[in-house]
């Protein structure tokens, strides 16, 4: 398994980032992201536990079910399927206060389902820097979106 970390420091508090983060369709702001949709809402909250959301990135097709919420501090989600397939063990976003602005970290663990560990370990190589300029640029579309209000509001899923 291969684990991929962007961590970042964003100058907007951190409710308004947790709720950026926690609607993926705000991620199709984002030139790497091409549509996310809700398929199915939180038990408790929208975008809380429970909740499947779509993603069709540049990198692939993702089916996610959102696995803990603790809002304002995080979520943790698991990729149910994907294309190209993938082996995912979990990802996460958490969110703290850092100097007057809000630190993210975004993990993901997986691997591509191939025969021999040392394809893997070459296609992780290959394609983890792609994943992590995907998370980047997502995390840059949050940070401008955040510094200017008129453009960071959100609404429940519709």
């Amino acid at each position: 398994m291969h684990t991929i970390t962007v961590d970042r420091v964003i100058a907007a508090p951190i409710g308004e980032v947790f709720d950026w983060f926690a609607d993926s369709r705000n991620y199709a702001r984002s030139r790497f992201v091409l549509r996310n949709r809700w398929a199915r809402l939180g038990d408790d909250a929208p975008y809380g536990v429970g909740a499947v959301r779509i993603h069709l990135w540049l990198i692939g097709w993702f089916r996610e079910r959102v696995t803990a919420y603790n809002p304002p501090y995080g979520f943790d989600y698991l990729v149910e399927r994907s294309f190209p397939p993938a082996r995912h063990e979990g990802g996460s976003m958490t969110f703290t206060e850092a100097g007057g602005g809000t630190r993210i970290v975004w993990s993901t663990t997986s691997e591509l389902p191939l025969p021999f560990p040392a394809l893997n370990a070459a296609a992780m190589k290959l394609f983890g820097p792609v994943i992590a300029k995907a998370f980047g640029t997502i995390v840059d579309t949050a940070e401008a979106a955040l510094a200017d209000p008129r453009s960071a509001a959100t609404s429940p899923p519709g």
